[in-house]
């Protein structure tokens, strides 16, 4: 099974061999007891050798043959067949438990880190070759760890088994395989890691690949509106043509590892094999010595192929695994203190913020505002003047360059995020949903809600009636992305999501510019609801939204050009009059006769 989910997620190793090492450490009697039984079911093959040398050898011996004793050789013979194979289900069936629930624990640990990351980290790479990297980090993990298991583990024990054996055989054939397989494992291993680079260039363009093929299809409208099929399909060619490129460099790196690996196997395997025939004829190995020698030989030689391709196959995969911690397990640019937020009034102070994009571009400097709690505030201004930023900071989507934001006196970088956010409700310009039913994203809000607060939400936001008129109401799944709705029922299941979660600060992030004039009075009744009571921070590009607000904020180049009553910033005649000017005339031409 995999483990529980805590609150926070620990820190992550950045190196693949720690990183894998984690997950063993947390579960080691399962993979104690894996080694264990792999370990024996090895051995066992190895005695198994050994039985047979003794059945041999007693059928061999001399004398008459009905009295010959076969019969105890044979029991131990079988005994350790059945041992051997008991053994090996044994760690089949131990193994799939722990290997699987391994591969659960260190995706959800990677979603967990990587949803840490502030939103500018998610805007520098492809959500599809992220994705893409953690699925392939857990079949790299899964590979590895069963390969130590079955690919690895045994051809170790069988030679270490076989070293054992020849010294009672001839101590000089035992030495010969120490120093001949030493020599070949350095030889492979020595050529396995000088390959990593290009198992690495391999994982990284096929993360790539990944991600331009889930933004074409996450865009296929605009590819098909701008009739660009064969375009998009060129241009995925030549990146799937580079990504083979690389395939094919690390595929023939590894099948040059096999040949070199496979030349070394058979000149040991001859030779030995050759040495026992020798012995034998000089009368110095019972014919049971050479069967024995003969087998374990063969035994070694296909073992350590499988250890080779196990090795060269480790390192590609750990290649694959050091490209997704290296860019996954990036340091956190945000801290995430353990001290929750306790229940806010809502009371916002601003004190000397500034804040630059990572590129330089400044956009606050010294910025300072109080807001107290319950008081209803709209954000205007012309587009790039920082609106979208301040609320973004407010939620700690990103952090201040210089001084600090406070909720209630409590500066929010001094607690956790989660914490901070459960005390913010966000309707953004589009609403994001999940392709799950309309009851499980408006729950989203907050997961505990009963059926019964989930649809007095949605009343409250004036969407219960078009969702009883859907097929399967409630549990209608909406698509991707709320396809299946239009953009004005998409907002009322914001809208609805934010009442559930019943926050004290709320913020409308141009809630309704995307949506057409009728929608938009539909949803400013449901808004209408939803702000009383509350801190509410409305960035709006339609000023008629915040026209009965109690306070209007004009900002400019980052700046507070205008702050005061919507009425009286009227009267003053400057930029926020000129802006509802503009709009009131867009309005009248709108209206007029074609």
């Amino acid at each position: 099974m995999a483990r529980p989910l805590g609150r926070r997620e620990q820190v992550l190793p950045s190196r693949p061999i720690p990183f894998l090492w984690r997950y063993v450490r947390l579960r080691p009697w399962h993979f104690g007891v894996l080694a264990a039984v792999i370990v024996g079911a090895a051995a066992s093959a190895v005695a198994v050798q050994y039985g047979m040398k003794l059945l041999v050898d007693a059928m061999a011996a001399g004398g008459e043959r009905r009295s010959a004793d076969v019969w105890t050789p044979l029991a131990l013979f079988l005994g350790l067949i059945v041992l051997e194979n008991a053994l090996w289900r044994t760690g089949g069936w131990l193994g799939c438990r722990t290997v699987v629930a391994s591969c659960v624990d260190l995706r959800i640990d990677l979603f967990k880190y990587l949803t840490g990351h502030p939103m500018r980290y998610f805007n520098e790479h492809f959500a599809g070759a992220l994705g893409n990297r953690i699925t392939a980090t857990g079949t790299a993990a899964g590979s590895i760890y069963g390969g130590l298991a079955w690919k690895i583990t045994p051809p170790v024990v069988d030679f270490l088994g076989a070293v054992v054996v020849l010294f009672t055989v001839d101590w000089r054939m035992a030495v010969a395989l120490i120093g001949f397989v030493l020599l070949v494992a350095l030889l492979i291993t020595g050529f396995g890691i000088r390959g990593r680079s290009r198992h690495q260039r391999y994982a990284a363009q096929a993360a790539h690949v990944g991600g331009e093929l889930v933004d074409a299809v996450s865009n296929v409208w605009t590819i098909k509106a701008f009739s660009a099929r064969d375009r998009e399909s060129e241009r995925l060619a030549q990146e799937i043509g580079i990504e083979a490129r690389a395939h094919r460099r690390s595929w023939m790196y590894l099948e040059k590892a096999r040949v070199i690996h496979d030349l070394c196997l058979a000149v040991m395997a001859g030779g030995m094999l050759l040495w026992a025939i020798v012995l034998w004829r000089a009368g110095r190995v019972t014919p049971g010595d050479v069967v024995l020698v003969s087998a374990l030989t063969f035994r070694i030689l296909h073992g350590s192929r499988d250890l080779a391709l196990a090795l060269v196959d480790a390192t590609q995969q750990l290649g694959a695994i050091a490209d997704t911690l290296r860019v996954i397990v990036q340091p956190h640019a945000l801290d995430d203190p353990d001290r929750p937020l306790e229940a806010a009034d809502g009371t916002l102070d601003l004190i000397d913020v500034r804040f630059s994009y990572p590129d330089g571009r400044e956009v606050f400097r010294g910025l300072d505002l109080h807001i107290p709690a319950g008081q209803k505030v709209g954000i205007v201004g012309p587009s790039g003047a920082g609106k979208s930023t301040l609320v973004h900071l407010i939620q700690r989507l990103d952090d201040v360059g210089g001084g600090r934001i406070l909720i209630d006196g409590h500066d929010i970088r001094a607690v956790s995020q989660d914490s901070l956010r459960a005390m913010i409700a966000v309707v953004p310009q589009e609403t994001a949903l999940f392709n799950r039913s309309i009851r499980e994203n408006i729950r989203y809000g907050r997961p505990a809600a009963s059926d019964a607060e989930v649809e007095e939400a949605a009343r409250m936001a004036f969407c219960d009636s078009f969702i009883r008129d859907l097929p399967e109401g409630y549990d209608t799944l909406v698509g991707e992305r709320g396809v299946m709705l239009s953009g004005g029922q998409r907002q009322r299941l914001g809208i609805a999501r934010a009442f559930l979660k019943d926050a004290p600060i709320l913020i409308l992030d141009e809630a309704t510019s995307a949506l057409d004039t009728h929608s938009e009075a539909e949803i400013q009744v449901a808004l209408a609801g939803l702000v009383r009571g509350r801190t509410v921070l409305a960035v709006a590009h339609r000023l008629s939204t915040v026209a009965n607000f109690d306070r209007i904020l004009v900002l400019h180049d980052g700046r507070i050009v205008e702050d005061g009553p919507p009425g009286r910033l009227l009267e003053q005649g400057g930029l926020y009059a000129t802006l509802w000017r503009m709009q009131v005339e867009g309005f009248r031409r709108d209206a007029g006769p074609e």
